[in-house]
């Protein structure tokens, strides 16, 4: 199963980064991790390299993390809002295959 965890900053609505572990299938051959991980890594891309928003991210096998860093935040809402939006109808096309989470993350 894929896991993907949305970040919110100190108690506001807005989102401030996601992490995805998890593999589903057999690795290298799931259409759903594909899937998953194109989408994270258009989002990783372009907050970072696109947009220059200053942000934390590390990657691993089967393992992204992507933290905005504080003023930052609203420069990119829209971009995790749309990852945020393209998860959940992945979970509705693949509900034993990815679960979303929300958590909080202090900064």
């Amino acid at each position: 199963m894929v896991t993907v965890e949305f970040y919110s900053a100190n108690g506001s609505d807005d989102l401030a980064g996601f992490c995805v572990s998890g593999h589903t299938g057999v690795r290298g051959e799931s259409i759903v991790c594909a899937a998953v991980s194109s989408a994270c890594y258009m989002a990783a891309n372009t907050i970072i390299e696109i947009l220059g928003i200053d942000a934390e991210a590390s990657v691993s096998d089967g393992y992204m993390r992507v933290i905005v860093n504080g003023d930052d935040i609203p420069k990119a809402r829209v971009i995790l809002a749309g990852l945020r939006l393209h998860m959940e109808q992945l979970v509705k096309q693949y509900p034993k295959q990815i679960k979303i989470i929300f958590s909080e993350v202090h900064q």
